[in-house]
């Protein structure tokens, strides 16, 4: 036994339980990934939220100071306000959000509403809007000399909403958030097994009884989470108040005023704590309620066909058509906007508001950015995340590495893009790490990406990790384990079965996750406003820079170039996978 113990290497002598299943040099490949993985969240997500929680400890010159900083926040009246006006407006577009999405959700559900096909694209429509140009859209009706306040070309008596300020904000945050509700929704009431609804109608029970005894409390869950999601992103949106905010402060603005408009990093640091602590918290109360969730839908149930209710369902078409018809209205008066001369004084057409060379924000140069930015974004963040993900899924022992990966893979949903962009330009940007107590300091091997590309794609792919992690984790699971099973009985290298099998099956997924990269990454704004060198314009950040310089019309122009793209994305997208599906369906007859 002895001599046999001295044969091992040094390490596993000493951690002998914790590498006694690290034997092959498959093993240590697998591993090593793993371990790489984990590095590459620690540097995307934890690194960076330590600096900036470190530097909202110390003044402008980068002396510590402890807590004055958010002594100082809580002690002004204008930064409280601020923060008391965020969680009013958040918690209003939430409630309102939730419930008009959910009424949508129902119609497509549970209802026979003549039009669901178009009711459905139309209900995801603002997905592929920058919420900045939603509330350029906005401008374009009800502003001072927007059509709905001057009365629709003189026809009707004009209605003045006084968009900028609390009313405009929910509203932008409501075309905003309405789709995130409509998609969660829609996932939780088609999973309902019929036969509850049978029995309550054998029972005789009254239809209003039913929806709150059976209805409501099979999709408690999901309702939760559409309200956490929607709370969230209007507590930490940033395009919307920038456009619609007038004197209606909120927490993103501060963080803005104070970064770009007071150079006040420490301050900017301090608000985004602020804004960091709520959406972390319902992050974590989310959590908490998804595990308590148990299935639904079991292997005996039976999928509820929606029955003909004349009243109900053209009800419910009214409601719908009201719903997403004012979305679509917000969207053609962009694009109708980006061709008239001199809104609303000459409405005939013209390209001159497409000529980017003579108004700010780096002219098509930012739009080509935009679209090599969201495809590099794509590229890498799919193959990041898949490979995270099956190592996590798929992967042998080491099961506290894997659940550390997990966990900071779920991290970034709870980061505002804002409070991301503002704390990479801490850990990025700073060129030493002084070692504490001593005089000495590392040099950051990660500074070299500041200013360049680089930091762009990896701020994106950060920012939108978890719901790719969670879509590719997903697709793993449906994948019997038994192909790998087999492929280890026959000494096949798990590269090869990860290579010939599990990204064959997974195609749909892969592809999801890029298309959904690509179309977030060509429309975020807060993610990237703090860390886009002047070298690099980019198309979202020119509508920011075109709305400050009062080049509306360009701005609405610039908008109308990045929904068309991200919509013909889509649509090519939906039209190369059909076959993709097809053939992924063979293979695994195949097998």
């Amino acid at each position: 036994m002895t001599s046999s113990i001295s044969k091992l290497p040094l390490f596993q002598k000493l951690f002998p339980k914790k590498v006694s299943h690290i034997t092959t040099r498959e093993d240590w490949i697998m591993v090593s990934l793993l371990v790489l993985g984990t590095l590459f969240l620690l540097v995307g997500v934890v690194f960076p939220l330590y600096s900036m929680i470190v530097r909202s400890w110390q003044d402008t010159d980068g002396n510590w100071i402890g807590f004055a900083n958010y002594v100082k926040y809580v002690s002004t009246p204008a930064l409280v306000t601020s923060l008391t006006n965020t969680f009013s407006m958040a918690t209003i577009t939430a409630v309102i959000s939730v419930v008009l999405g959910f009424i949508y959700a129902y119609a497509l559900t549970r209802t026979a509403m003549p039009g669901k096909f178009i009711f459905r694209i139309l209900g995801i429509l603002p997905l592929y809007i920058p919420p900045l140009a939603n509330a350029i859209g906005l401008v374009y009706l009800f502003g001072n000399n927007g059509l709905v306040t001057k009365g629709l070309f003189g026809i009707f008596p004009g209605w003045n909403i006084e968009v900028y300020g609390f009313n405009g904000i929910v509203l932008g945050e409501f075309l905003y958030c309405f789709p995130q509700a409509v998609v969660l929704l829609t996932t939780a009431l088609s999973l309902t097994d019929a036969r509850l609804y049978e029995a309550a109608e054998a029972l005789r029970t009254h239809p209003i009884r039913t929806f709150f005894t059976v209805t409501i409390p099979s999709v408690k869950f999901g309702l939760m989470s559409a309200i956490f999601v929607c709370f969230t992103l209007a507590f930490t949106d940033f395009g919307v108040p920038k456009v619609l905010g007038g004197s209606f402060n909120v927490l993103a603005i501060e963080i803005y005023k104070q970064v770009i408009g007071q150079q006040n990093f420490s301050m900017g640091a301090t608000i985004s704590v602020f804004l960091l602590v709520p959406t972390i918290f319902a992050f974590v109360i989310d959590r908490i309620v998804q595990r308590r969730q148990s299935a639904l839908v079991s292997a005996k149930s039976v999928p509820l066909q929606p029955k003909s209710n004349p009243k109900l369902d053209w009800l419910m078409f009214i409601i719908c058509s009201l719903i997403a018809g004012f979305a679509a209205i917000v969207f053609l008066t962009i694009i109708f906007a980006s061709f008239v001369k001199v809104w609303p004084y000459d409405f005939s057409l013209t390209l001159r508001n497409y000529d980017f060379n003579a108004v700010g924000g780096g002219g098509y140069a930012a739009y080509w950015n935009s679209i090599q930015m969201s495809f590099y974004t794509a590229i890498f963040g799919t193959i990041a995340v898949f490979i995270g993900a099956y190592l996590v899924e798929k992967g042998k022992g080491w099961q506290w590495l894997r659940t550390v990966n997990y966990f900071l893979s779920t991290v970034p949903l709870a980061l505002p893009g804002l409070v991301l962009g503002l704390a990479y330009i801490f850990f990025f940007n700073k060129q030493l790490w002084p070692i504490p107590g001593t005089n000495f300091a590392l040099i950051n091997p990660f500074n070299s990406i500041y200013g360049t590309m680089a930091i762009l794609v990896l701020c994106n792919i950060i920012h939108f990790y978890t719901v790719c992690f969670l879509t590719a984790t997903t697709a793993l699971k449906q994948i019997d384990p038994e192909f790998e099973s087999v492929s280890a009985s026959m000494k096949v290298p798990f590269y090869k079965t990860f290579w010939r099998v599990t990204v064959p099956l997974s195609l749909p997924a892969i592809l999801d996750i890029g298309i959904y990269f690509f179309i977030n990454a060509m429309v975020t704004i807060s993610a990237i406003i703090f860390i886009y060198p002047a070298a690099i314009p980019l198309a979202a950040v020119a509508i920011v820079n075109m709305d400050d310089a009062g080049d509306i019309a360009p701005a609405a122009a610039m908008s109308t170039l990045i929904v068309c793209t991200s919509i013909g994305v889509r649509l090519i997208y939906s039209f190369l996978t059909k076959g993709l599906h097809r053939r992924s369906q063979a293979w695994l007859k195949r097998c």
